[in-house]
């Protein structure tokens, strides 16, 4: 249990902390009600009411975030072997073409099919 002890003061610590800050909040921060103060604010519009379920999304954001995730998985297989190259030898080099030409294909399939253009 003595392992313990400095974990439980911390989180009593930070409990307290979060019961001061919240109370003292509601003393000393401010009562006035405004209307602009409490409406939401996008971009200077006013919102427009969503349908139930938030209404349809365009798949091009879908598609955006596949290539995102597609590239961000490129990016950190690079790195490793960027910085292990030169132990790595001939085979990693031949693995790392072949993984690159992989995503240049899906790349250029999504180029063709129009998937980087937006309207």
């Amino acid at each position: 249990m003595s392992p313990y002890i400095p974990l439980l003061g911390i989180m009593l610590l930070a409990g307290g902390f979060l019961a001061i800050s919240i109370t003292l909040s509601s003393f000393v921060g401010p009562r006035r009600w405004n209307k602009v103060k409490y409406s939401s604010y996008e971009c200077g519009i006013e919102p427009t009411p969503q349908p139930m379920g938030g209404g349809r999304f365009p798949i091009k954001y879908y598609i955006t975030a596949m290539l995102f995730i597609v590239f961000d998985i490129e990016t950190i297989f690079l790195y490793p072997w960027a910085v292990s190259f030169s132990q790595l030898g001939f085979f990693a080099l031949v693995e790392m073409v072949l993984f690159m030409a992989t995503v240049f294909v899906a790349y250029a399939y999504v180029w063709r099919r129009g998937g980087l253009e937006w309207d």
